[in-house]
């Protein structure tokens, strides 16, 4: 509501008795056109260089949305098949069950399937905060998993054929090697980061000797001394022990010492006085950094162990070298067969794929984790 005000010197002001109500904000400065403006054309350079990336991503993923999907040749059972000019997954369903089981005979599959749903459960029982229990579940998690699993795929007992470790392979082959290197690597690398920054001399010696020598080696070293090496100075007659245990052993050797490292940068952005605190309260060695340095510690490297994780995961591909088919040596050696030559695109193509879901499923929760622990501390 308005209302005039006459002066009788000069002239006419106009009074407002009521606010004005409020307007949307122009549409130029929200919305879409907004955040183009902004964040892609805010000035002549800018703007070419994204007319410039738009090009080269859109023909990049068109090019090869082509190639995997549109030309692509889905059935068939030899390469005969594969007429379209695009991908040849062919070669990728018709040895499906190679990829996953590896050499593992057919009709003991079923074992290799409950072992996983096990294994499934048991990470996802862990790792998501709402599910009951998980107190109860981590011992199985850690020690009867494990061992059920072996029992299942390994045989020789409950009335179950035994099944050889060289028959393993595949995506089976990956995710047991990744799952047993992180099961033991990463308690044995928080021990070793713990001793490493203990005041008794031989602790401390022992793990900085321990971890300097496994870091400084490669992973392929590692791989070779425990398959050719490591038998020849074991007693005469034992020198066929399984390799898929020795090099389980050297994988969990080799990344416990780049967890240590991990463990021990955050170990040391702990402030002393949470240390003080916990020796105030008269709490042990054991009992100050399980229930106050640690929690702390580990929560600050979150994005270090999982990203050494996903080295670990990445890197089992390097059994291959050994002899042990893992799921990207299985790839490669259907890639030999003379039946599918030239379709080393789709097998690594589908190889990626596989890589990356896990990668990225495991970068996703460590993001997840990060904010749900977030405490404000910065």
């Amino acid at each position: 509501m308005t209302r005039t005000i006459e002066n009788s010197v000069t002239d006419t002001h106009i009074v407002r008795d009521d606010p004005i109500a409020p307007r949307p904000a122009p549409a130029a400065e929200t919305g879409v056109g907004k955040w183009l403006r902004t964040r892609l054309f805010s000035s002549p350079i800018n703007s070419v260089i994204t007319l410039v990336l738009l090009y080269l991503v859109v023909r990049s993923v068109w090019a090869v949305f082509s190639w995997a999907f549109l030309n692509a040749s889905w059935l068939g059972d030899s390469s005969a098949a594969c007429t379209s000019g695009g991908a040849c997954w062919p070669f990728v369903t018709s040895r499906i069950g190679q990829l996953v089981y590896g050499f593992y005979p057919e009709v003991e599959r079923w074992r290799v399937a409950v072992a996983f749903v096990i294994w499934l459960l048991s990470v996802v029982w862990i790792l998501v905060p709402r599910m009951p229990k998980r107190l109860l579940v981590l011992p199985f998690a850690l020690i009867g998993m494990p061992i059920i699993n072996l029992i299942l795929l390994r045989g020789g007992v409950f009335g179950l054929e035994s099944v050889l470790t060289r028959q393993w392979g595949g995506l089976m082959l990956t995710l047991t090697v990744a799952t047993i290197g992180m099961l033991f690597a990463i308690p044995l690398g928080v021990l070793l980061a713990l001793g490493r920054q203990s005041k008794m001399p031989l602790v401390h010696g022992f793990c900085v000797v321990f971890i300097e020598l496994w870091r400084g080696i490669p992973m392929i070293t590692v791989l070779f001394t425990a398959s050719t090496i490591f038998p020849l100075f074991m007693p005469h007659g034992s020198a066929e022990g399984d390799k898929l245990l020795r090099a389980l052993i050297g994988i969990v050797m080799f990344w416990s010492a780049y967890f240590a490292e991990v463990v021990r940068a955050g170990l040391q952005a702990v402030p002393n006085g949470q240390v003080e605190a916990g020796k105030a309260l008269c709490l042990g060695y054991w009992k100050r950094n399980a229930l106050i340095v640690l929690p702390q510690a580990l929560k600050l490297v979150i994005p270090g162990l999982v990203s050494t994780a996903i080295q670990l995961f990445k890197d089992t591909s390097l059994v291959t070298i050994i002899g042990l088919f893992d799921f990207l040596g299985v790839i490669k050696a259907g890639l030999t067969d003379s039946a599918w030559m030239g379709y080393a695109a789709e097998g690594y193509a589908f190889a990626a794929l596989i890589y990356w879901i896990f990668c990225f499923s495991m970068s996703r929760y460590s993001l997840w984790l990060e904010r749900r622990v977030d405490t404000g501390r910065r």
